[in-house]
């Protein structure tokens, strides 16, 4: 296994651990999740901080999900395209929140350097919202696609904020139907 290939799946394997317990997670535990000798871990990472840092930054990649998206057929129909995007974007959301709200829940700062002095949104989730923009196609529009798209992810982050209130959230495809139709009632004058 080369170094790299080594160096992620170690990764992999301590994402799920992370969720559940933070930066408590052990050396140990990692280790058998693995399926490797603790002494793999140090050999691999300069110490557990450097691996909770490269699990963060691994939960940031978007690069599956982008690929997802891309994936999808121009001639589906576009809510569908839409709803398949919101569906995607939250499960992104799920992944890095669940390893960064961890993290942060037991205390964990990260040291990574790169990932403090970089301004703005992640990069994969400025992936994320470029691949959501491509989704709209040639599809008559009042704004940009990219407009439409950070706007559209703007309501999947509102709704999933609502559930941290005890709020039930919309379901991507009524997210969607609200966004592309709006909320008044069809033939509705009330503003």
């Amino acid at each position: 296994m080369s170094p790299e290939d080594r160096r992620e799946a170690i990764v992999q394997a301590t994402l799920p651990l992370v969720v559940k317990a933070g930066a408590n997670v052990t050396t140990s535990q990692i280790a058998a999740a693995a399926g490797i000798a603790e002494g793999t871990v140090f050999r691999v990472f300069k110490d557990k901080a450097e691996l909770l840092d490269a699990c963060i930054q691994r939960a940031l990649h978007s690069d599956e999900e982008v690929a997802r998206l891309e994936a999808i057929p121009a001639d589906v129909p576009l809510e569908e395209r839409l709803t398949a995007g919101v569906a995607t974007f939250s499960g992104y959301l799920d992944r890095m929140w669940g390893v960064i709200g961890a993290l942060r829940e037991s205390g964990y700062q990260p040291r990574d350097e790169d990932h403090k002095k970089h301004k703005g949104p992640p990069i994969g989730m400025q992936q994320l919202s470029d691949a959501v923009a491509g989704l709209f196609g040639d599809a008559e529009l009042r704004v940009s696609p990219d407009l439409a798209g950070r706007m559209l992810l703007g309501a999947v982050f509102t709704n999933r904020m609502g559930s941290g209130f005890g709020q039930t959230e919309a379901e991507p495809a009524a997210i969607v139907e609200l966004f592309l139709h709006g909320a008044l009632k069809t033939g509705g004058t009330d503003v």
